[in-house]
């Protein structure tokens, strides 16, 4: 395994950094305004944790993940402008228009689904890695959650079952540090959640989510385990939310200094600063990378805010009542 991607593949993940936190103010910007009624959930502080993940992972592999969904949905691959339509309940978006922002999903991208309900992709990201054991085709899946998930009993019974049946499955928990505005220590009385992993057999390892590197070299690692029929692994990615828990949310439970700290630490300018003295992608190119994640952003939301919502006759499809029986 090398010790840094290739340097197009370095190019690649700060582009999807910028563009993960492009879209993520956009979007905020859009709800607070009002001009998005929609339920977003912020990923500042992820974007490195989900670069990662785009390289770490093959298109067949499966993903789950959980309502605050934007970075990984772009790491997997779902096209920008359908994640866009989909948050403003337009038929172009990856659900029709009806699932909105916390339920986007793409099957030929592999990002199986997304779960409002805190936990509950763990257990579905089991039945996916039991269904790709069985087929033998060498498919891993990849499931994230909050620190939060993990106080969550679907978390233990998937943890339980992928370790009982070596399942290819690789558990990456985004620990922002809070579960909406509880921080973590105030509701969990051991705060080092890949130890508690390792209590289940399985391989568990943290690191810094705000390293790309480190965090896809990890990754890769766990990935390739799961591919080679290792079983699982649980990977704590240490992070820190830069944003409020919702798109309007105030963020001001949190410790001002500490909050400075981290936000000093943010992956995407660091990884850049990077880029830049390793003389690995020159200045100019990072410029024209920065642009075009702008441009593709913006975009993005020129086309799909443009787009009609479903047709009425759609909202008895994609149920699994037959229209016959429901009742007008």
């Amino acid at each position: 395994m090398p010790e840094v991607p290739s340097t197009p593949e370095l190019a690649q993940m700060y582009e999807l950094m910028q563009t993960i936190t492009r879209c993520d103010e956009r979007f905020r910007a859009e709800v607070r305004s009002g001009a998005l009624q929609a339920a977003f959930y912020p990923v500042r502080g992820l974007e490195g944790v989900c670069a990662a993940l785009s390289l770490a992972l093959e298109r067949r592999d499966y993903l789950v993940s959980t309502y605050r969904n934007l970075g990984d949905a772009l790491a997997k691959g779902v096209d920008l402008g359908a994640i866009v339509a989909e948050a403003a309940g337009k038929a172009a978006g990856t659900s029709k228009g009806k699932g909105g922002p916390m339920h986007i999903q793409d099957l030929g991208a592999g990002l199986m689904h997304t779960t409002g309900v805190v936990g509950s992709g763990l257990p579905i990201a089991a039945g996916l890695a039991l269904a790709a054991q069985l087929d033998g085709e060498g498919r891993v899946t990849v499931v994230t959650f909050g620190d939060g998930a993990t106080s969550i009993g679907a978390y233990h019974e998937a943890m339980n079952l992928a370790s009982l049946w070596k399942l290819p499955l690789v558990f990456v928990c985004q620990n922002n540090q809070w579960a909406e505005h509880t921080r973590l220590a105030e509701y969990a009385p051991a705060t080092d959640l890949a130890a508690r992993a390792a209590a289940y057999n399985m391989a568990a390892v943290a690191v810094d989510g705000f390293d790309p590197l480190a965090t896809w070299r990890v990754l890769h690692a766990a990935v390739a385990g799961a591919r080679a029929g290792d079983g699982p692994t649980f990977v704590e990615c240490l992070t820190y939310r830069l944003s409020g828990h919702a798109g309007a949310a105030d963020h001001s439970y949190m410790p001002e200094e500490e909050l400075a700290a981290f936000e000093a630490r943010d992956a995407g300018p660091n990884f850049r600063r990077w880029l830049e003295d390793s003389a690995l992608v020159p200045a100019p190119e990072l410029d024209a990378i920065d642009a075009r994640a702008a441009a593709a952003v913006e975009e993005a939301f020129t086309w799909a805010m443009s787009l009609p919502g479903p047709d009425a006759s759609e909202v008895w499809t994609d149920v699994f009542a037959d229209d016959s029986v429901v009742p007008r």
